[in-house]
């Protein structure tokens, strides 16, 4: 009953008219940014960022605004895979797989509708599981002390990107690099300047924001020059999406069954939506493919990976808010922005600030049913987006993001800063290095550093009490686990590579 009614105090921050229409905008842009090609979550909530700060907008109402573009590109993505048989973002590169047949057969209606009506149901299902979870989370985190906060951050450091697949050395490596761009500036305790090459500009160190915009945006338009990215045509055209009773009806278990394993995917640190969809997909293929009809349209293959996404994305806030520890890349993004606004997240923000965490959640039930509105009738609009060349949308991006980084400080420095990031962000998609471990050394490095030392001096400079507790060597065990689970996903990879390709040059012979 008490969740309840913080939940009705939520809603009560929610309705408000200022913030019923970031909401309702945030969807509708994040849904245009996830139907686009290349861009995703991460990047259309980074882009966004500086119009947050632009506007002057109060904690909640940015944290709203951006969540919702979060919400709404995670519905987006499905669009151009469905149409164009072209991921928008990586977590939805599993509908492809029966989205775009139901298209090519005549069934891209159908399609659009249950893959929006399964986002509805993913979405709704871990907002709900972030309501419930949460709270019981920061219960739990209340034990931790240094030593247990520290095992927290390395098994952060240590799985994020990693169980998805990637180059568990690459990310190692990028998480590196973001730990030494986080330990530029004032040491905190000796107040000695570190890496400041006798610059005043630098005794603050590097502004996540400015590093997160520069890393995604900018970068993102450096990858367009290079590549000179046109016209996304070819799309079927579609004036509204419906489908069937019978259709949606076969895949409800499909729906739900997706959305539990994309709760518990996006729970885990590192995992995410890709994981996710993923997952739910696998499963639900041996789970009712009798047919053989799973890969050649089955309605249940356009369900399970789009309920399991959505579902991940609200999973993942769930050990941010509770824990201050993102969950994915795009929840790294939303922590940089609460680091910024000077909030907090964990335990105390549920007891400090409940008006903001209850709002929020508040805001992300009536996310779900904008999103499932608009992208009902809408979708022919969304459908039409397609069409716009990569060209014409970039100068626009680096342009909100220009005027956003200065606004906030109102220093050219901080504009050579942005682009340095953009560049450094560039060479390392270039290297295949994932750029989100470097957002998260940034954010967590010095509050990670500080907890050592903390703990450190707790016991006197004994270094056996970074295990000297079960919850602490429970978390190094799960850092061991994710570890290795990467490394065995990474090797597997590499092993069926050659045989993909001998496969593909005998079907070409």
């Amino acid at each position: 009953m008490e969740i309840l009614g913080f939940l009705a105090d939520g809603f009560a921050v929610a309705l408000t008219p200022t913030n019923i229409g970031l909401a309702l905008f945030g969807c509708f842009i994040g849904t245009i940014i996830g139907a686009l090609p290349g861009l995703g979550p991460v990047n259309g909530v980074a882009i966004l960022i500086p119009l947050a700060f632009s506007l002057q907008l109060p904690p909640g109402s940015a944290l709203i605004l951006l969540a919702c573009v979060y919400y709404g590109c995670m519905y987006g993505g499905r669009i151009s895979s469905i149409m164009l048989n072209i991921p928008g973002d990586e977590p939805a590169m599993m509908t492809c797989l029966d989205g775009y047949p139901m298209a090519k057969n005549g069934k891209a209606p159908e399609a659009l509708a249950i893959s929006g009506i399964a986002s509805f149901v993913g979405a709704v299902a871990s907002t709900i599981g972030l309501v419930l979870f949460a709270p019981l989370l920061v219960q739990f985190a209340i034990r931790f002390g240094p030593a247990e906060y520290f095992a927290l951050y390395v098994m952060a450091f240590a799985t994020i990107g990693g169980i998805t697949g990637a180059n568990p050395a690459k990310t190692l490596l990028a998480a590196g690099i973001g730990l030494m761009l986080g330990t530029v500036g004032i040491d905190p305790q000796s107040a000695v300047p570190r890496y400041t090459f006798g610059s005043f500009h630098l005794y603050d160190g590097f502004h996540a924001i400015i590093a997160i915009v520069g890393l995604f945006a900018i970068s993102e338009a450096l990858i367009l020059l290079e590549h000179g990215i046109g016209v996304h045509s070819g799309a079927i055209p579609v004036k509204r999406a419906f489908a069937r009773w019978a259709d949606i009806r076969q895949s409800l278990g499909a729906m739900l069954r997706g959305s539990g394993l994309g709760f518990v995917a996006g729970i885990l640190p590192g995992a995410g939506a890709s994981l996710g969809s993923f997952i739910a997909y696998t499963l639900e293929k041996r789970y009712s493919n009798s047919n053989d009809t799973f890969g050649k349209g089955d309605p249940r293959g356009v369900a399970a990976p789009e309920a399991g996404n959505n579902a991940a994305a609200g999973g993942a806030l769930v050990p941010m808010l509770a824990l201050g520890v993102p969950g994915s890349g795009t929840t790294a993004v939303l922590l940089a922005l609460l680091i910024s606004l000077n909030i907090t997240p964990g335990p105390l923000l549920f007891q400090n600030q409940p008006d903001i965490v209850w709002g929020l959640i508040a805001a992300l039930f009536m996310a779900n049913v904008f999103l499932l509105i608009l992208n009902l009738p809408l979708v022919g609009l969304f459908t039409r987006m397609l069409a716009i060349p990569m060209w014409a949308l970039m100068p626009f991006v680096v342009m909100i993001s220009f005027v956003g980084i200065y606004s906030i400080s109102h220093s050219t420095f901080d504009l050579q800063v942005m682009v340095g990031f953009g560049v450094l962000g560039f060479i390392l998609r270039k290297l295949d290095i994932s750029v989100v471990p470097v957002v998260l050394g940034l954010l967590l490095g010095g509050e990670m550093e500080s907890m050592l030392r903390r703990a450190l001096s707790i016991s006197g400079g004994d270094p056996s009490i970074l295990v000297g507790s079960g919850i602490s060597i429970g978390l190094y065990t799960v850092t061991a686990f994710f570890l290795l689970a990467a490394v065995y996903f990474a090797f597997r990879k590499r092993r069926a590579k050659p045989a993909l390709e001998i496969e593909q040059e005998t079907m070409a012979d």
